[in-house]
């Protein structure tokens, strides 16, 4: 197929679609048995499918500008009772090394935004649990700086202002709560609930050597405190093995016990209010982030691979469709559905 050819609307959609879900090559494969050709090559492919997915990036990009200059995006009809806002990091590698660390990888954000029925707040087997209604989604290989008001516009499409309940959700990441905490006003924001065990354990393990049975009765007990809400004793216990372990010194690598009791009696120290696990329970919440750990690896999914090497735009146009594929809205095909023809 010559280079230069376009595509119709149809083609376009079908480009898009194949590139979001996986490797250019793949997608070439795929398009070349549906639509009888003899070749088609990866890397045109790749350049329809960036060319599509930046006319994304531009539409989004103008959304935000227009949401700073006062004009926010249409809400939808039906007003949530519960809205969670989740987010964490995903990975990628770069074209480029990073001069200081001379690593390729390099974190993307991703979002995401679901609408819940919240729960009972019973605690028993018989308790209606949170349930998941619609997620969309949105990732950037900007930095924080530019990805907060892209999570804040998708928000506010999602019925951020007219929600009854929104709350945060993450793992209390160096970038996480201080976006949350400047982009949105939030009833409560949660650590949630897979991340904090897996600090304790990782705890458990530093205190008292992996696979101990030392090391599995001390995690169960403070796990359960954490579970009932005591995070008092919860510090207090950590803070019990730090100072038997004594202080961190230089020398000791960041996997050092020491140096890992002693984050983390920081970490929940400075969390505790995120870890009232039983209030929020109690609240009809949910307490984990499910959704936005599917969603980083559905992203990763798609760019993450090994062999597979990006530079900035060319990540940035692929997530953007990749997100938009995994929009529960048919988000993707409103966007198709009165898109003209593609001509490169």
């Amino acid at each position: 197929m010559p280079g230069e050819v376009s595509l119709t609307p149809r083609a376009a959609e079908r480009v898009a679609r194949e590139s979001a879900v996986q490797p250019f090559d793949n997608a070439a494969r795929a398009l070349c048995i549906d639509w009888c050709l003899e070749s088609l090559d990866g890397k045109q492919v790749q350049r329809w499918s960036e060319a599509l997915g930046a006319s994304m990036v531009r539409r989004r990009d103008a959304e935000v500008l227009a949401y700073e200059e006062g004009k926010r995006p249409e809400c939808p009809a039906n007003e949530p009772k519960l809205l969670v806002v989740g987010m964490d990091g995903g990975r990628y590698q770069s074209r480029q090394k990073d001069p200081d660390t001379q690593s390729r990888w390099r974190e993307d954000k991703v979002l995401n935004v679901t609408s819940y029925d919240p729960g009972d707040g019973e605690d028993g087997p018989d308790a209606r649990r949170p349930k998941p209604l619609v997620s969309t989604y949105l990732a950037t290989a900007r930095d924080a700086r530019a990805f907060g008001p892209m999570a804040r516009v998708e928000a506010e499409r999602r019925g951020l202002r007219q929600a009854e309940v929104v709350i945060g959700m993450g793992d209390g990441g160096n970038w996480i709560d201080p976006l949350l905490e400047r982009q949105f006003r939030l009833a409560a924001r949660i650590i949630d609930w897979c991340h904090a065990s897996e600090h304790l354990w990782e705890c458990a393990r530093a205190a008292w050597g992996a696979d101990t049975p030392q090391a599995a009765l001390w995690g169960e007990r403070i796990e359960a405190l954490l579970w009932d809400g005591r995070v008092d004793k919860v510090i207090a216990a950590l803070k019990k093995e730090s100072e038997r372990l004594g202080n961190p010194t230089e020398a000791d690598a960041p996997q050092h016990p020491r140096r890992v009791l002693h984050q983390n009696v920081g970490y929940f120290s400075k969390h505790k209010a995120h870890m009232d696990y039983p209030g929020f329970r109690a609240k009809g919440w949910p307490i984990g982030s499910g959704v936005t750990e599917a969603a980083v690896k559905q992203c990763n999914k798609r760019v993450k691979g090994t062999e597979q090497f990006w530079n900035e735009g060319g990540v940035e146009t692929i997530l953007m469709l990749r997100t938009t594929w995994m929009c529960q809205d048919q988000r993707w095909e409103r966007h198709w559905a009165n898109r003209p023809a593609y001509s490169k």
